[in-house]
């Protein structure tokens, strides 16, 4: 058994980690920590957490704690995951890994260098949705893929809990960086492929801070299939996936979402000819657990410090495009 410590323990934790937690099989969390130690201990009494921490440090320092979530917003990322690396502890991230890729090396060769386990928590791998695009586009059922899309938005003009989520200098960017990240690593995940080049293109607006209210990107993938991905903080959550093939479409009008189940369907010559419906409640539950398998040596852990890297060069890519107004090269350094 796990013992988890989670530092930056906010609405993520609560609303998400925690029920995930509650179902997991070899881990649990006996360790929070927060910038305010009555807050801490509070939100620890809440939650039926032994420790309550006011550092990242005493935390990640604790005997009791076995392996660190970073929790916290993502300019802190950084220097958390160092922190734990330091400590000898196993830590894994949440998305978006860092706030540029050069952030994400020195994560990754912190956790190299002190030979500690490093993952990122893109918690989509381990859905049932996701899971059944990569199966089906694996196995031939729409044969070759051509083209994809991924969309992600959610309404944040006025108002949101994470209130940092619009401060471009915490959260590093916008909806492309929050849950644009969730859109590429999914399809990099279901197509079993890499994104070699970005196109992307604001969409700008008033109400989100100083970050892109929303996005287009284009990416084109090693071979040749080309996907769309679309983001926004200024509508009803969405999260619809498509991948279309030479010979079938595959569709999910919630494929990403956690709360409620989701009709898969294959589609071939215009009519529906195979449907599905399936859950992703254990998402975070397995997630947790592989993290905690792979801290015990009984497996890898599938989306190792790397994985968040070569996210962030793409999402790097992505903002350098916005910028310019030009393609840009996912520039790959490992």
């Amino acid at each position: 058994m796990i013992n988890f410590g989670i530092v930056g323990f906010g609405l993520h934790a609560v609303k998400r980690l925690m029920p995930g937690f509650a179902l997991a099989k070899n881990c649990r969390v006996t360790a929070l920590s927060r910038r305010d130690m009555a807050t801490a201990r509070e939100s620890a009494r809440q939650h039926n957490i032994p420790l309550a921490f006011d550092s990242a440090e005493a935390l990640c320092r604790s005997p009791e704690v076995d392996a660190v979530f970073v929790v916290t917003p993502n300019a802190f990322h950084l220097p958390d995951v160092l922190l734990a690396a330091r400590c000898g502890k196993p830590v894994l991230c949440e998305k978006p890994m860092g706030i540029n890729a050069d952030q994400c090396r020195q994560m990754v060769e912190a956790a190299r260098a002190a030979r500690v386990l490093l993952g990122v928590a893109q918690v989509f791998r381990f859905e049932d949705s996701t899971s059944w695009f990569r199966e089906q586009v694996a196995s031939g059922k729409i044969g070759k893929p051509v083209f994809a899309r991924s969309e992600f938005s959610f309404p944040t003009a006025h108002g949101h809990p994470r209130k940092w989520v619009n401060d471009l200098a915490v959260a590093g960017g916008g909806p492309v960086a929050d849950v644009g990240v969730h859109c590429i690593d999914a399809l990099r995940f279901i197509l079993q492929d890499d994104v070699l080049k970005v196109s992307a293109r604001e969409i700008s607006g008033s109400g989100t801070g100083t970050v892109e209210a929303g996005a287009a990107l284009l990416l084109e993938f090693s071979r040749g299939i080309v996907a769309m991905v679309t983001v926004s903080f200024r509508t009803e959550y969405r999260t619809p996936i498509e991948v279309v093939g030479e010979t079938g479409v595959l569709r999910a009008d919630d494929a990403l979402n956690v709360d409620r189940p989701i009709a898969l369907e294959l589609r071939r010559g215009g009519v529906t000819s195979e449907t599905k419906t399936v859950s992703n409640q254990l998402a975070y539950a397995r997630q947790a657990d592989a993290f905690a398998d792979a801290v015990e040596g009984k497996s890898k852990f599938p989306v190792p410090g790397e994985e968040g890297w070569r996210n962030q060069q793409i999402l790097d890519a992505a903002y350098r495009s916005m910028r310019s107004g030009r393609t840009e090269v996912v520039q790959c350094v490992s």
